[in-house]
């Protein structure tokens, strides 16, 4: 059965209240878009791919990366062939964020509420873009 756009919002709904109540600080929508991306997506992954992947302009994804690079979730580096260019990666930290947020939006859809495991020691109120 197909799920209405009222059980999606829902289901989101429910992620998101329980990641708000559990953490300090949290990522904003294009931050977790971001992230999302450079995880799932095949890189190597530059903010010029980026701004074009998400329809967004470079200003603005430099300074989610910004953030993200603060919490600890994604690395820059220089590109070995073309030193101009810099390569975005995802941490360790990064992908265990994207792993403890899946399970909220798991539990939320059993009808559960599950408590994020690992700490959220990276982030902090000020991490926002």
């Amino acid at each position: 059965m197909a799920m209405t756009e009222r059980d999606a919002l829902n289901l989101w709904r429910r992620a998101l209240s329980s990641y708000v109540r559990t953490s300090d600080g949290d990522l904003t929508a294009r931050q977790q878009a971001i992230l999302m991306t450079i995880a799932l997506s095949a890189g190597p992954h530059t903010v010029r791919g980026l701004a074009s992947d998400l329809d967004l302009a470079k200003p603005a994804v430099t300074r989610a990366l910004d953030a993200l690079e603060k919490a600890g979730f994604v690395r820059r580096r220089r590109d070995e062939h073309d030193l101009r260019s810099v390569i975005i990666e995802r941490t360790v930290e990064g992908m265990t964020w994207l792993r403890d947020f899946a399970e909220l939006i798991i539990a939320a859809e059993a009808g559960e509420e599950r408590r994020p495991v690992a700490s959220d020691a990276g982030l902090d109120k000020d991490v926002a873009a």
